[in-house]
Parts: structure tokens; C-alpha cells; sequence
């Protein structure tokens, strides 16, 4: 994949979840520099179209070597960067290397430098284009635009970007910590299409433009997964091999090829200014201080009464979404493909310890045709409660979260899935710290047992199922269906719910489920 479209994004995550680590290649390791060297050039190469060109550009390794194929191809092109620029503070570093590079290789390079004051303006588009407050997407995000945007005014249509280089080549401190660097790599690749591709695909759309990826080329992704780690980790080199191809075989300077990492949000200043301007507004947490820039837009919540429904929701209501209403769906197939069935009836008394109404909807859960019952009910809290989109508590399911998206595309509503591809550890711990009271309702795998039912989830209980996974490979957030689980309590609830009667009904050994025939809500403790 070189070209962020959203079908070539959707093509990738495909493509990228059938990868598996072959054996590493055994070659001399000459030899492989000198079929990367060729890699690299295709790669550029399968970008280039009659369209105008830019390249963002930092002045890191990257976009350096992007840079100067082009320049090697004969290629005309501009280059493109963007930083803070403050009274008081240094020059942003990714400008002073970009004005570096643009001397020494002789390129074309225009800078887009942005006052502290003009920050905000910028993050409130951003924000509303992006559908995102992470402090780390807005701070990446922030050069993206203001680089394309420059580059819009040229007339350029097709932007050059060195993502993917991190990934495939072993660019972060956890490749250097991981035991095996290549797994470490494509769990990256894995995770790319919500953290980076779907943001950068958003911004160049909405400045009439197309991003390109060049080092996320299917045969130099296919290549460089197999080159060994001891080449791309090199003592306190990262990314070893690709700087020594670059000073070696394309002439770059060795102080470009060999400049350390430095994040796009760090190099660009943009981190610091949000920082500041976190501080200068009376905020505490970065993070806080960037969610006043939502849209103020409500959504309906898809509640199966489960933890990650009901975690997104949440989520989103942290970030200050407006919750208007609660969705959900009642099937009478107990093996629905798309609905969390267990205790579904709770969902009634859920939505009245959180005070919000409850759109609900029955379906006979036949494979495909239960969509319809979906869009109609989910149409149905559209047309009461005028939402503009939903959440959904979609954390590895691609299978119901493409039919959700579709569903939403066909009723003109935005989906949010703040879970989607969290690692299942870090989002288990995460509710409990949050203050989410929890059970386990049903259980359907080896090391799991009835005696697990109407337990709460603890701490304790995470290390256990951390120690199943690493012995027997479960979901330790229950995802592959290994559990399912029920909210009794959380900081969405006015009151919380209490089981007054319950029934275990066991199939066999590891399969069993908690059928709750009563419960009532009661007051909360202060």
C-alpha cells in the first residue's frame, strides 16, 4: 500500500492481519542493502503521478531519503515543514534540520511557522476533521496539516510522507526492548490504520489532497520484515540498516542519515505549545485541556450491558460528547454473530441508574438479516433524539465493526469506537481504575470454569487471566469470546445495580453462564 485512500487503508488492514514472521533472510548483509536500495526506489516510484508533488519533510532520515529519490528520479517537487514559532523559545528543531537537509542536498523547501496565538485556532480544525482529542494525534497532526496546507496554495495534490518507517525498520524504544524485534514490528504494522493512517488520510482529504506512504509498499513491508534485527538495531542506532543505505547508497550526508529519532509533535514544537497552552488555560492534563475543542455533537450509545459498551460510552462522554440516548437490540438467537445476548434485559435497569433513555430494538438474530433490525433501530434513535452519531465498544471484532460503519454510512452517522485495537491488558486495568464495577456473566474456554461466574473483576483476577493467556493464548479482555461480562456499577451510574437472584447453568466444564432472574438498583455509597 502506498496511498491512504480509504479503500487502500481498508485493503491494507486486510492484508496486514494475514502477515506472519517468516524466517529472517540469510543473506550477506551487503546483499540485502543493495535489494533494499532498489526497494526503496520502486516504492517512490509506484507514488509518482501527473499530479504536482510535495514531500513532508522533517529533516529526519525518512523524509530525507524520500526527498532525495525524487531528486535522483528527476523528479520535480517541493518540500514542505512547519513548527512553533515563539518569542522566547528556540527554532523548532525539525525546521532547523529541514533548512539543514535543503542546503546540503540542494532542495526546494518552503516553512510554515505558526505563533503561539494560533494554535488554538488550528487544533479546533483539526479536532473537528480528525474526530479525535489523543494528545499525541493532535500533536502529530498539527504539522501534517499546517505543512499540506502550505502545500495546497502551490497546487499540490500528492503528499509524500516516510510513515511506516518506524514500523518496518525497528524505529522505537519498544523494538529495542523487545526479546523479537520483527514481531515487535508487524504488531506495529497491525496497529497503524486507527493510530496513524486514518488520521493522516483525514487531514490531506480535507485540504483536497491524497497522502502517499512509500515505505508501507507491499514488497519493501514483505522484504524488510525478514531483513534480521541485529541489522536495524545497532547499538544505540535505530533504523541501522535504512541509515547506512542512505549514506551508503544515495549519498546523504552522514549527519542527516545518522540524526536521532525525534517525533513529528516534538520536533515541530507542537507539543510544547499545547503544553503551554494547557498551563496558560488552567488545565492540569494536556489532555483536558485539548477535549474542549469537540464539537458538541450527541450520540446514541450501543449498549450490550458489557464492560466495553459501556467503557466507549464513557469515553466519549470524558471527551464531552453528548450521551442522548442508549441503543440496544434484544435477539432471540442466543449465538447472534453480532449482539452480546447474556443478561441483555439488564440494559433496562443500566439505563435508569444512568438516567438516560433506552431505544431498544428486537431482532430474531439471523445471520445478516438481524442488520436491518439494527439500522432500524438505530434510525429510530436518530430520528427521536437527533443524534449525529454512535459509539460502539469495538475493540479487535472486524466483523461487526465494518457492519456497524456501514450501517452508520447508510443513516449518515459517525461511529466511534475509542477501543478499537486498545491492547486487551491495558484496557481490563483501565476500567477498574476507572471505577467500573464489573462481573463475569458467562465464561467459554479452557482455564475458565463456572466457579469464575458472578465474580468482579479485579486486579487479581487480570494477572490470572495475563497467566492463562500466556499459557493456553486467550483474550485476556475476553474479545475472542473466551467471557462475557456485566456492569453492576460505574462512574456513568447514579445508582448501581444489585443481584438479588441468579441461576448457573453449566454445559460443560469450561462453558457455563450466569443467568440473573433479579436485580434491583440501589443507592451508591458516598
Amino acid at each position: 500500500m502506498t496511498a491512504l485512500t480509504e479503500k487502500d487503508i481498508e485493503k491494507w488492514q486486510k492484508r496486514v492481519s494475514k502477515y506472519k514472521i517468516t524466517p529472517e533472510n540469510k543473506k550477506p548483509k551487503e546483499e540485502i542493502k543493495k535489494e533494499l536500495t532498489g526497494l526503496l526506489a520502486s516504492a517512490v516510484s509506484n507514488c509518482i503521478s501527473k499530479d504536482k508533488i510535495g514531500v513532508l519533510f522533517s529533516g529526519g532520515i525518512d523524509s530525507v531519503l524520500i526527498a532525495k529519490i525524487l531528486q535522483d528520479l528527476e523528479i520535480p517537487f517541493t518540500c514542505y515543514t512547519a513548527g512553533l514559532d515563539e518569542p522566547g523559545l528556540k527554532e523548532s528543531e525539525d525546521i532547523v534540520w529541514a533548512k539543514k537537509a535543503a542546503k546540503k542536498l540542494r532542495l526546494k523547501l518552503k516553512v510554515k511557522k505558526v505563533k503561539l496565538k494560533e494554535v488554538p485556532s488550528y487544533i479546533q480544525k483539526i479536532v473537528s476533521i480528525i474526530n479525535d482529542t489523543g494528545v499525541v494525534k493532535v500533536g502529530v497532526a498539527l504539522p501534517l496539516y499546517l505543512a499540506s496546507e502550505l502545500a495546497k496554495k502551490d497546487g499540490v495534490k500528492i503528499m509524500f510522507s516516510g510513515l511506516g518507517s518506524e514500523e518496518i525498520f525497528a524505529g522505537y524504544e519498544r523494538h529495542e526492548k523487545s526479546k523479537y524485534t520483527n514481531k515487535e514490528c508487524l504488531n506495529g504494522l497491525k496497529n497503524m490504520d486507527k493510530r496513524d493512517l486514518e488520521r493522516d488520510y483525514a487531514i490531506t482529504k480535507s485540504l483536497g489532497q491524497e497522502v502517499c506512504a512509500p515505505l508501507l509498499d507491499d514488497k519493501l513491508v514483505d522484504y524488510s520484515l525478514k531483513i534480521p534485527s541485529k541489522y536495524k538495531i545497532v547499538g544505540k542506532h535505530k533504523k541501522a540498516i535504512l541509515r547506512e543505505v542512505a549514506q551508503e547508497y544515495y549519498n546523504i550526508p552522514k549527519d542527516l542519515a545518522w540524526r536521532p529519532k525525534k517525533a513529528a509533535q516534538y520536533g515541530s514544537g507542537f507539543d510544547k505549545a499545547i503544553a503551554k497552552l494547557t498551563k496558560r488555560n488552567g488545565f492540569k492534563y494536556k489532555s483536558d485541556y485539548l477535549n474542549q475543542f469537540i464539537p458538541k455533537k450527541k450520540l446514541g450509545a450501543l449498549v450490550s450491558g458489557g464492560k466495553d459498551s459501556l467503557y466507549s460510552m464513557y469515553m466519549m462522554q470524558k471527551k464531552g460528547y453528548d450521551i442522548a440516548c442508549i441503543i440496544t437490540l434484544k435477539s432471540k438467537n442466543p449465538d447472534s454473530y453480532m449482539l452480546h445476548t447474556p443478561n441483555i434485559d439488564l440494559v433496562k435497569l443500566q439505563s435508569k441508574a444512568m438516567k438516560i433513555p433506552l431505544v431498544e430494538g428486537i431482532t430474531k438474530g439471523e445471520k445478516e438479516k438481524e442488520l436491518k433490525d439494527i439500522k432500524n433501530t438505530i434510525k429510530k434513535a436518530k430520528e427521536k433524539y437527533d443524534i449525529q452519531g454512535v459509539t460502539t465498544g469495538a475493540l479487535y471484532s472486524k466483523y461487526q465493526k465494518d457492519r456497524i460503519e456501514k450501517i452508520c454510512k447508510e443513516l449518515d452517522l459517525e461511529v466511534f469506537s475509542p477501543l478499537w485495537h486498545m491492547d486487551q491488558e491495558t484496557e481490563m486495568r483501565s476500567l477498574l481504575k476507572e471505577g467500573f464495577e464489573i462481573i463475569f456473566s458467562s465464561v467459554a474456554a479452557y482455564g475458565l470454569d463456572k466457579s469464575w461466574l458472578g465474580k468482579k473483576i479485579t486486579q487479581k483476577n487480570v494477572d490470572k487471566l495475563v497467566k492463562i493467556n500466556k499459557e493456553i493464548g486467550i483474550n485476556i479482555a475476553g474479545e475472542g469470546g473466551e467471557f462475557e461480562s456485566l456492569v453492576l456499577d460505574c462512574p456513568l451510574f447514579k445508582e448501581k445495580l444489585k443481584i438479588a437472584d441468579f441461576e448457573i447453568i453449566e454445559e460443560d466444564k469450561h462453558t457455563a453462564k450466569m443467568v440473573v432472574k433479579n436485580a434491583v438498583l440501589v443507592k451508591k455509597r458516598p
